[in-house]
């Protein structure tokens, strides 16, 4: 059953309480701790449906969080909290595991939908499936247990890049532009920005080609996104 948990993990106390605050109003059950040890620690007692971590933490970073919680964790959603300077600190975020990041300063407005839009996505993924499998060249997709097998051998994929391999195999030879990839996979119409989709399409590439920097699969469409080719 999924739970509306969320661990909070900031260091400034103003940013931690003004996040906690927001979700619990807006219904979710809030944990906030203000360094990276306490996040792991907490994860590992608790059942969280989401984690949302600051990259800046004195002693373990935000972005060792997110590896560590995603070693053990592939459903979970993350969400990284950043400053507007720290442009390539985003890119590892979402490199190490993450799903989404948020800018500083945000609204409550921004936090709540965020939160939602990500809470909306691991809900779907639970609700779907029926225990038909898809299959696709050298891949076989179990949509009931969101799980992947190439030539019979198991990828671990997080659950965005399992979606993003289900949407793109169902669409397969369509051109998909980045908006609607985010509109469909990410179930966020207004916030997120289209290089979250470069970097989980990058990450994505890293399981299942053959040759990353030369993909046979998942094609980029130059100045649109991306096409399944089989």
């Amino acid at each position: 059953m999924l739970t509306k948990k969320v661990l909070v993990c900031e260091d400034e106390d103003a940013i931690r309480d003004f996040v906690i605050i927001n979700l619990k109003s807006a219904g979710y059950e809030v944990t906030g701790v203000n360094s990276g040890e306490k996040a792991i620690e907490e994860f590992s007692k608790g059942d969280f449906s989401a984690a949302i971590l600051d990259i800046m933490m004195p002693g373990i970073s935000g972005i060792e969080v997110c590896r560590k919680i995603r070693e053990s964790d592939d459903k979970i959603g993350i969400i990284m909290l950043t400053a507007k300077s720290q442009e390539t600190d985003k890119i590892e975020g979402l490199t190490s595991g993450a799903d989404d990041y948020i800018t500083k300063p945000f609204s409550p407005s921004e936090l709540v939908a965020r939160v939602d839009a990500m809470y909306r996505r691991i809900s779907s993924y639970e609700q779907s499936g029926g225990g038909k499998a898809i299959k696709a060249g050298p891949f076989v997709l179990d949509v009931q247990s969101r799980s992947v097998k190439k030539n019979g051998t198991p990828i671990e994929l997080t659950q965005i890049e399992y979606g993003l391999l289900e949407y793109f195999i169902q669409n397969s030879g369509i051109a998909l532009d980045r908006n609607t990839i985010l509109r469909k996979v990410w179930h966020d119409e207004f916030f997120s920005d289209d290089k979250i989709v470069d970097v989980n399409v990058r990450r994505l590439r890293m399981k299942i080609e053959d040759d990353p920097s030369s993909p046979a699969f998942i094609q980029t469409v130059w100045g649109y996104g991306y096409k399944w080719t089989l």
